[in-house]
């Protein structure tokens, strides 16, 4: 979803035409995006044997994601960074640090297993989420500076997310940070430049598809997160309200403390509702793609539930942070008027 790039607008216009109506589409499939992960997970945790052997196909179902991600960027995203090199670059440190950070506080604090703290972890060390672009514009955010530092921890992740997984989850369990930096560029970056390739060549029958991409995605992570949870069936009802606990804890933090280092920087309100959701919202799926892979379902279990809570708080947040901008606006409005008047 593009908009205007100056901080000033604070919620940019919905587009005309097929843009206008990925807005739209955008806006629903986060709405019910939750009710579909929740309804996935149940499947799951109901009829476990339904999703037995589908563990393999996690990385392919990922990947799927990340090429419908790819599909809605435009080489325009990339100019944002090289406007706002300051902004962007305070975003990709709070998100790098301040998630994979709480991910290993929070599991020392609860007394995570081995493989619950190395799934908690690994949530934290995870790119920015793919729909923190699309909450970010519902709370009337910077979406311009959202879309960049999504852009930029997106392509990063080969890089950055392997080693903070070694530093921080390597106590727990074993981490090969080199098999993992491969399958991060296997399914994630491959598929995300892979789309963006195929937006440029033809972009005007991919614009047609827009509306349908978030469709696609939601319907994507909420079979990964059936295919974890069958997974782990036999253990969640005894883990459930701990990892609950921690997910909470882990995505609230992010989102306050998120905002809080927009504010300490000076960023301004629209920018520092940007970073509450580039910080706390996280690419479960990708962790859940990674946990399965290279730990065990039990340890994806994190990120699915993760999948479900970020996709509610955000909403709720998003709500919240857009009627109170809004009444500032207001209040803005009727202070100029009645100066005017005097």
């Amino acid at each position: 979803m593009q908009s205007e790039t100056e901080q000033t607008i604070s919620h940019p216009p919905e587009q005309p035409g097929p843009a206008g109506s990925a807005d739209r589409a955008a806006r629903l499939a986060v709405t019910v995006f939750p009710v579909l992960v929740l309804v996935a997970g149940g499947l799951g945790l109901a009829t476990p044997d339904t999703f037995a052997g589908w563990g393999t196909d996690v990385p392919y179902l990922l990947g799927v994601v990340m090429f419908c991600m790819g599909l809605t960027m435009t080489l325009g995203d990339f100019k944002g960074v090289a406007q706002r090199p300051w902004a962007v670059g305070l975003g990709l440190v709070a998100h790098y640090v301040i998630m994979p950070g709480l991910g290993w506080l929070i599991a020392h604090a609860l007394g995570l297993s081995p493989q619950l703290a190395a799934g908690v972890i690994l949530v934290g060390c995870a790119p920015s989420g793919t729909a923190s672009n699309v909450v970010t514009y519902l709370a009337r955010g910077d979406v311009a500076l959202s879309v960049s530092v999504a852009t930029v921890s997106t392509v990063l992740a080969p890089l950055v997310t392997p080693p903070l997984t070694l530093l921080l989850a390597g106590e727990y369990l074993p981490v090969d940070a080199g098999s993992m930096m491969t399958d991060i560029l296997k399914t994630v970056l491959l598929p995300v430049i892979g789309g963006l390739v195929v937006r440029l060549v033809l972009g005007r029958y991919v614009d047609r598809l827009l509306g349908v991409l978030p469709w696609l995605s939601a319907l994507t992570i909420a079979v990964i997160v059936a295919v974890v949870v069958a997974g782990s069936a036999e253990t969640i009802k005894s883990a459930a309200a701990l990892v609950l606990l921690a997910v909470v804890l882990h995505n609230g933090l992010g989102l306050a403390l998120g905002y809080g280092a927009g504010k300490v920087a000076r960023l301004g309100p629209p920018a520092s509702r940007a970073m509450a959701f580039e910080v706390g919202m996280q690419n479960s799926g990708l962790a859940a793609s990674l946990a399965t892979a290279h730990f065990s379902p039990l340890a994806a279990l994190p990120a699915a539930v993760f999948s479900v809570w970020h996709n509610v708080s955000g909403a709720l947040v998003a709500a919240w942070m857009s009627y109170r901008a809004r009444a500032a606006e207001k209040s803005a409005a009727a202070e100029k008027a009645g100066a005017a008047e005097a």
